[in-house]
């Protein structure tokens, strides 16, 4: 009979080791794959690079914007700000950028498409819906603030903080990784 009852001890705790590891092992993989969704979801990476930014780039949008300046990512602003943006093109700081009301519209819905959404960490701390100027971003200030302005002001190089593939080697695809930031006349940047 003892030994039966030992036998008996032994397969329950058997048993609950068994289950508590199952619980434990089941618990840290739902926890692991709801973080990865908490992640891009709280950032709006539905149709998102790693980095946050619209993966599918616009054509129309490439030729007439970014054949001046970098075409920024959509997912840089809000779609109000993309909307006053594109709305003033005749006094696009202080130039005149007009399109054809077509490629305008493409481009406008483009933009909307892919722009920021409340919750997504470039317009955390951002009270102005309508910015229109990516270097007045509290996401942007946040991520700059360690860089002296004489680096970048100053610099032949870049000039503005705007420029951003200047620094940025991969900003054309919209990867801002600060891994790969090198400030012309300086070098490698490493905060």
């Amino acid at each position: 009979m003892k030994g039966l009852l030992k036998l008996l001890r032994w397969g329950t705790g058997m048993t609950l080791l068994g289950c508590a590891l199952f619980i434990g092992f089941y618990g840290l993989s739902v926890s692991s794959i709801a973080s990865g969704y908490k992640e891009n979801h709280e950032e709006g990476e539905h149709s998102r690079s790693r980095f946050g930014f619209a993966s599918e780039t616009n054509p129309a949008y490439q030729e007439e914007c970014g054949g001046c300046h970098l075409a920024y990512p959509p997912g840089l602003f809000p779609a109000q700000s993309w909307t006053v943006m594109m709305s003033g093109l005749d006094e696009h700081f202080e130039d005149n950028a007009e399109l054809p009301e077509d490629a305008r519209l493409e481009i406008l819905n483009y933009l909307g498409k892919h722009a920021a959404q409340a919750g997504d960490k470039v317009l955390r701390g951002s009270k102005d819906e309508a910015l229109t100027r990516i270097t007045e971003l509290p996401y942007f200030i946040r991520k700059h603030d360690e860089i002296p302005e004489q680096r970048v002001k100053n610099n032949p190089g870049i000039g503005s903080f705007s420029n951003c593939d200047s620094c940025h080697q991969n900003a054309v695809q919209g990867d801002f990784d600060e891994d790969r930031i090198t400030i012309p006349g300086y070098g490698r940047w490493d905060d």
